[in-house]
């Protein structure tokens, strides 16, 4: 009889404690997510050089690396609410290039992405060499593979997915489930949950969120930007190919950057 008066106090301990943790399992469903962006100037540089033989390039990036650190940090935000989202940069705190070199399209992007997984669709604001575009397209399909690792960002736990863009392009990313909203930063959604954390190793660069904010977000602050040459995507490249017709090697990754 004690055996089992046992057991039942156990199951009884083991519901309640089932019960306390799903009433405080919560779910955001609307906020703010600060992101900083980190890319490995030396380690893109070095690539942009590389077959180089005219000394004055590794004299230009002997002379950047006396006045500027290896890795630029920028500061972008994402802000959500039900299926719709605002991506954009912080502006006001920005780490500032001063070398010609140092002018890579990858690490400087500054888009401005609203997106819309109802209508799966997106309308980004792009500036590509003093031209403003405002490129309206659907969402890009995403073939993730998603593992078992998982890490801690801002507070939340994210489980790793892995995929390839842009036929070439390794991508990591780390999302969370506490987060339904299937986006992240840049153009990068269709996971459950949503992205914290976004690498691509072989691009030197990272985004990982680094405060997750929940409060309410209105139309207003979640409205596509307006300003812009309208075009979809594949008039934007067109418009790049032509541009980087005369750019030789360094045209690839320039239109690489340009349509993430």
């Amino acid at each position: 009889m004690k055996t089992i008066i046992n057991r039942i106090l156990i199951l009884i301990i083991v519901l309640t404690n089932c019960n306390t943790f799903a009433q405080n399992d919560h779910f955001v469903q609307n906020g703010v997510i600060e992101f900083e962006k980190k890319s490995n100037m030396y380690a893109l540089i070095t690539k942009k050089i590389k077959g180089e033989t005219d000394s004055y390039y590794q004299a230009a990036f002997e002379s950047y690396k006396k006045t500027n650190p290896q890795f630029k940090t920028t500061k972008s935000i994402l802000s959500f609410s039900k299926n719709k989202s605002l991506y954009k940069w912080d502006e006001t705190n920005q780490s500032a290039g001063n070398s010609w070199i140092g002018d890579d399209a990858m690490a400087n992007l500054k888009n401005v992405i609203a997106t819309d997984l109802d209508t799966r669709t997106s309308i980004t604001q792009k500036n590509a060499y003093d031209d403003l575009y405002l490129v309206k397209d659907s969402l890009r399909k995403i073939d993730w593979k998603i593992t078992d690792e998982t890490r801690e960002i801002a507070g939340y736990e994210c489980r790793r997915a892995n995929a390839i863009v842009l036929d070439s392009v390794y991508v990591v990313a780390y999302y969370t489930i506490q987060i339904p909203f299937a986006g992240g930063p840049e153009s990068f959604t269709g996971l459950p949950g949503t992205i914290l954390g976004l690498a691509m190793p072989h691009e030197n660069m990272t985004w990982f969120a680094t405060k997750v904010t929940e409060i309410p977000v209105s139309d207003k602050d979640l409205a596509p930007p307006i300003k812009g040459k309208p075009t979809d995507n594949k008039g934007l490249n067109k418009i790049l190919l032509d541009a980087l017709k005369d750019w030789g090697k360094w045209a690839k990754k320039t239109l690489q950057a340009y349509s993430l």
